[in-house]
């Protein structure tokens, strides 16, 4: 992470920190301010980092999709569906990265709020639950304050998740930065 303006070091010295324990952490800042360079060097210099490392882009899929893809699916749990290990499990030991959290269905957010409760997942049509051991990371690219009032973030999960809180300046923010970035 390249940067000496006093905010981009204090951050620095918070993914320290954040890296020693297991703890949620909410990254925000704009598109563009490096913050997946942050969660990778959370997980990077955690005990986790040996173990899985999975991103996945909220807004990138569609809901009902993406819950198959996070909690896995079982066979005939739906039309033509396959027994498949979602990214939790994948993820297990690990850290799962998720981007544009706010772009996740409020009823998929309360899933995610269960698995951030008691360490476990169900499948899309399974009855019985899997233990999971996934620390996670959330990213959005507007201020948590906005997601909330917009009702694109429940309260309950933002609380879970904003254990360690990260506000990534922009550029603009850190203009003395821009000589070091360009070098």
């Amino acid at each position: 992470i390249i940067g000496e303006d006093k905010e981009i070091i204090r951050l620095k010295h918070l993914v320290l920190k954040a890296s020693k324990s297991d703890v949620s952490v909410l990254v925000s800042g704009d598109t563009g301010t490096g913050k997946e360079l942050f969660v990778h060097s959370i997980h990077n210099a955690s005990p986790r980092r040996g173990k899985p490392f999975i991103t996945q882009n909220c807004a990138a899929l569609p809901a009902n999709l993406l819950e198959g893809i996070l909690f896995g699916t079982i066979k005939g749990g739906f039309t033509g569906a396959e027994d498949r290990p979602g990214l939790f499990e994948l993820a297990d030991g690990g850290t799962l990265f998720l981007d544009e959290i706010n772009s996740m269905p409020l009823e998929l957010q309360s899933k995610l709020l269960r698995v951030l409760q008691d360490g476990s997942i169900r499948r899309v049509g399974a009855t019985n639950t899997i233990q999971v051991d996934v620390r996670i990371i959330a990213a959005i690219n507007i201020s948590p304050e906005e997601a909330l009032e917009k009702r694109q973030l429940r309260r309950d999960l933002y609380y879970r998740l904003n254990v360690v809180s990260l506000q990534i300046p922009s550029l603009k923010e850190r203009k003395d930065d821009i000589p070091i970035l360009v070098d």
